[in-house]
């Protein structure tokens, strides 16, 4: 029995120190980057949300997206859905970063199998355990980003509606009061009960196409370019006579120096994130048209005359029509000032405090 012991802990302590370091590594990223999100929310979001009545946005970028909004509505709006992010967030971060390490670690496995299968018919030699090509690793890290995603997004979808559509209202203080108008919702969870009494449980998850659409892409350029440029770390350490690195497993990173580390995940999510802008944009405008037309028709059927986009094919060609490139792209700044740091936080936090859970638990 004591051997049978001895394995279940060598392979449930992985599990454990994933856990542990996605959840740690998921707030610390939200508290610091959620007013970057915010901003970019309102750039992407149609005018007529604002009450503008214009195919342009209502801000000049970034800086000035987060300086009116503070201004006019206060460092509240900055966080508007943060409750919902942080309550959701957190587990989904968790699900995300732990379901990518195990796709990818199960993939890798399935390919080196077929790879050592094919090197045994064809020479006989089982001596060694072949690697997997480049184009191998690509498409392992590509495939294992995307099921990361989809599995993530059962508690994504509903934490992103519910943040979104409280990031682009606006709250403007009156003069006597206290009390904001044009608010459709004052916190986390009346938003979740509103749009669950407007469009039903079933209607929360309506989004579901449109962000996996969104941010699978993102999922599978962000580890693809990641995990190239950790190979390439290694590569490089390996080149300067530093020992104890190894190039061919794609685990336990966190030895490698925070610089690299935070080069890595900052130019991967900064790359991955302007690629995939026009996706979120779309995104981004469908569940805030869905929302504004089941406010007005009072029930979970939104009329025909408040549907402005068919879907996401027709949000693009729509935006790209109303200002050419530049409408695609629109918001594409802030979602990189939001990406790339919130990434960085996310990876090189996850990778250290994985590395130390295991040095403090193991």
């Amino acid at each position: 029995m004591a051997p049978d012991d001895s394995d279940t802990t060598t392979t449930k302590k992985p599990a454990l120190y994933d856990v542990l370091g996605s959840a740690t590594a998921g707030i610390f990223s939200r508290c610091i980057t959620h007013p970057l999100d915010t901003a970019k929310a309102r750039l992407q979001a149609p005018a007529s949300s604002h009450g503008v009545q214009s195919s342009t946005s209502p801000y000049r970028g970034t800086l000035d997206a987060i300086l009116r909004t503070y201004r006019c509505e206060g460092i509240r709006a900055l966080y508007g859905g943060f409750g919902a992010v942080i309550v959701g967030g957190t587990p989904g971060t968790v699900v995300y970063l732990s379901g990518y390490a195990f796709f990818r670690d199960s993939i890798s496995s399935q390919v080196q199998n077929w790879n050592q299968s094919r090197a045994d018919g064809s020479n006989g030699d089982t001596t060694t355990k072949p690697v997997l090509t480049s184009g191998q690793e690509f498409l392992v890290h590509f495939a294992s980003g995307v099921l990361a995603e989809a599995v993530a997004c059962i508690i994504y979808v509903p934490v992103d509606v519910i943040k979104e559509r409280m990031q682009v209202q606006q709250r403007v203080p009156t003069a006597a009061t206290h009390a904001t108008q044009n608010t459709q919702y004052t916190g986390s969870l009346d938003a979740f009960q509103k749009i669950v009494k407007t469009e039903g449980m079933t209607g929360i998850y309506r989004g579901y196409g449109a962000t996996l659409a969104s941010f699978g892409p993102f999922s599978a350029l962000y580890f693809m370019f990641y995990e190239r440029c950790k190979a390439w770390s290694r590569d490089r350490l390996l080149s300067q006579s530093r020992d104890g690195i190894q190039i061919n497993t794609p685990v336990d990173d966190g030895d490698l120096p925070l610089a690299y580390l935070v080069g890595c995940s900052a130019g991967a999510g900064a790359l991955a994130s302007w690629l995939t802008s026009p996706l979120d944009m779309a995104k981004l405008r469908l569940q805030v048209q869905r929302g504004r037309a089941a406010t007005a028709a009072g029930d979970s059927t939104p009329s025909n005359q408040s549907v402005q986009y068919r879907g996401m094919m027709d949000c693009l060609q729509s935006a790209y029509r109303e200002d050419g490139v530049r409408a695609l792209f629109r918001g594409a700044g802030a979602r990189v000032l939001h990406f790339a740091p919130a990434t960085t936080i996310t990876m090189t936090c996850y990778e250290k405090c994985r590395s130390f859970y295991a040095n403090a638990l193991g």
